[in-house]
């Protein structure tokens, strides 16, 4: 007789993320302590839509 109960891999302790995010704090990408200015962003995002509308 088989117990299926003991199957698979053992289950993940509760309230942990299934996966790690590409931009979470503390990565390379999004240090912690250090935040974007805002017109840093402003610019950025004018940017992207300048070229959006250009084509």
């Amino acid at each position: 007789m088989m117990d299926y109960g003991k199957t698979g891999a053992p289950p993940k302790p509760k309230n942990t993320p299934r996966h790690t995010e590409h931009n979470a704090k503390g990565t390379e990408k999004n240090p912690f302590g250090e935040s974007a200015r805002k017109t840093e962003l402003l610019t950025r995002m004018q940017a992207a839509a300048a070229a959006r509308k250009k084509g």
